[in-house]
């Protein structure tokens, strides 16, 4: 085994100066090596420093502030992290300075070569598929039928499925607690029929999700949360890996020119929300931090700022506005809001990604709290609305007019109001979304 130890200061000058800062090193030609480990070292209660590593001709995985310690083999690889051959020039290890204080902190970074392949962690165990959720059809014979996981008879244009998912979740390939097979597993005991797994800066899980959703009878998205300090969106497709390095026009133009999605996400979140001088044509308006309190207006107002922004850049969309998603945010059971909180509905042919991906590109989405049976939902048929399970609640338009929803099916015909449309509580909580 060889190591090598290279030792830093850096302090809030250095992130000022680069927030991506990159330590090279050579794995010389001719010298084989069949496995990498990169190990970091610095006192966590005065820094943020994400971890990521790139060879000669690509990106190989990143695990931000999750973890201090990768491997990579040509077989196998620490989840984040991509495995394939160990390719001789240079290399870097990249560190993302997140935070950093005004004194500089000591940071030390190891590589080393010939370490024990074994020495890639394993995914602990995968569990069953849940009682009942008929995975012995799997996604495509399912995606056929029309029927979802659910049951529930929302009505749908002819050709078209409402099918229940979430379009934000993580695993342990970056910051979440459970590994792909454990977080399909918990979608699929919520009856949802679709995931997108959008782990960050990486695409190391998207391998895995055609055998492990088929496992489970889920149908997985491949994505990526392209994610950084003045934002995160999601990119959702097959694409191959956005680099975040780069200014948010280019995640849009890469993405769009690879023929995936790039949605804005949780716009008004914390010290997370949008910065970035780009909107896109999609927009995850229902993010599980509005479940703090779903009275809140705030997103409301940035819809409206990014409705003008789409104007004013010239951009137009299939209704004029973005399309609007929701998203758990899924990390970890311990948040304790669990997959499909909330729901996003997409009507779609079938259930296999790509007709779900184009569901949203065609604006065919709702939301709602909850992916249950009984919880009030709100679709669009045709140009019609319909509100299911919602007898009691209000029906509110853009601009605030609101009527009462009398009755457990109601249609009210052709709005001429301006949408989204919404479904309120009479305390004005919000329960469903729909265009």
């Amino acid at each position: 085994m060889t190591s090598e130890e290279r030792r830093l200061r850096l302090s809030i000058d250095d992130q000022i100066e680069n927030r991506y800062l990159e330590v090279p090193f050579e794995l010389p030609a001719g010298r084989a090596a069949d496995a990498l480990e990169v190990t970091l070292a610095y006192d966590r209660d005065a820094a943020v420093i994400d971890l990521g590593c790139r060879d000669p001709e690509r990106w190989r995985g990143w695990s931000g502030g999750a973890r201090s310690r990768f491997v990579i083999t040509p077989g196998a690889a620490t989840p984040g992290y991509e495995p394939g051959e160990l390719v001789p020039g240079r290399w870097a290890v990249v560190l993302g300075l997140h935070v950093l204080p005004a004194e500089p902190v000591d940071v030390t970074v190891t590589i080393a070569t010939g370490v024990d392949a074994g020495a890639v962690e394993g995914e602990p165990p995968a569990p069953p598929p849940p009682s009942g959720s008929g995975a012995e059809s799997r996604v495509g014979t399912r995606a056929g039928t029309g029927r979802t996981r659910l049951g529930r008879d929302l009505p749908a244009p002819d050709g078209l499925t409402w099918f229940a998912g979430d379009l934000h979740a993580h695993t342990t390939h970056s910051d979440g607690t459970l590994s792909i097979a454990q977080l399909t597993a918990a979608a699929a005991g919520r009856g949802l029929d679709f995931l997108a797994v959008t782990d960050h800066n990486t695409v190391s899980h998207h391998a895995h999700l055609p055998g492990v959703g088929a496992a489970y009878d889920v149908c997985l998205l491949p994505g990526q949360e392209v994610t950084t300090h003045a934002g995160h969106a999601n990119a959702f497709g097959d694409i191959g890996w956005v680099d975040f390095r780069r200014p948010a026009a280019q995640w849009l133009s890469d993405v769009e020119a690879r023929g995936g999605l790039l949605s804005v996400n949780h716009p008004v979140q914390d010290d997370c929300g949008w910065l970035h001088p780009v909107q896109t044509g999609f927009l995850e308006l229902w993010h599980i931090s509005w479940f703090l309190d779903l009275t809140a207006t705030g997103p409301w107002a940035y819809l409206q700022a990014a409705v003008g922004a789409l104007g004013s850049a010239g951009q137009s969309t299939q209704l004029g506005r973005p399309v609007l998603l929701g998203g758990s945010d899924f990390h970890t059971p311990d948040q304790g809001f669990p997959p499909g909180t909330p729901t996003t509905w997409v009507a779609a042919e079938d259930r296999t990604p790509g007709a779900i991906l184009d569901a949203v590109r065609h604006g065919r989405t709702a939301i709602s709290r909850f992916p249950r049976p009984g919880e009030p939902v709100l679709v669009r048929l045709g140009g019609d609305l319909v509100a299911v399970d919602a007898n009691g609640t209000v029906l509110v338009d853009a601009t605030g007019r609101r009527r009462r929803v009398r009755g457990d099916r109601v249609l009210f015909p052709a709005p001429s109001e301006p949408g989204p449309y919404r479904l309120e509580a009479p305390d004005r909580t919000l329960l469903a979304i729909s265009a």
